[in-house]
């Protein structure tokens, strides 16, 4: 894109007549295009002009830093997205699906050998059997070299 200045000197053209009028107050009146401005004012005003343009230029170069700016960040923000995508491809393409199948298997394997329903019930049942027949046993018998029994024999 290819970039235009403006520039404050540029050569008039000569076959259009151009007058710079002062700019309307509100007590005289004033006529758009009226060539009835004398050379003075167009002296006065044609500072003010450059002036204007000058501060016109400013607040585009300042604009333009700025969209400058937001480019860079936009371009920074652009290539750590890319950096991202290109690790998380590459973490993609060098995952071992094997080993994963052999996590799995083993896995399956720890599951399977755990005790079922059945085995875990059996279990609770004899131990509960097993914890009254002993309580029993110690109330009826007490604990040798430490107390005698509680129940009657």
């Amino acid at each position: 894109m290819a970039k235009i200045e403006p520039t404050v000197a540029s050569p008039a053209d000569a076959s259009v007549p151009t007058t710079v009028t002062p700019a309307p107050t509100y007590g005289t009146p004033y006529v758009v295009g009226s060539a009835t401005a004398s050379p003075d004012a167009a002296l006065l005003t044609e500072p003010r002009q450059l002036d204007q343009l000058s501060r016109i230029e400013e607040k585009a170069a300042r604009i333009e830093e700025k969209f400058a700016r937001y480019e860079a960040v936009l371009t920074r923000a652009e290539a750590s997205l890319e950096r991202s995508a290109h690790k998380v491809d590459a973490a993609a393409g060098t995952m071992d699906f094997a080993a994963i199948r052999g996590e799995m298997a083993s896995l399956r394997d720890r599951v399977d050998a755990t005790p079922r329903a059945a085995t875990l019930f059996t279990t609770a049942v004899v131990t509960a059997v097993l914890t009254v027949i002993l309580t029993i046993l110690v109330l009826k018998f007490g604990v040798p070299g430490l107390f005698g029994g509680l129940l009657p024999r």
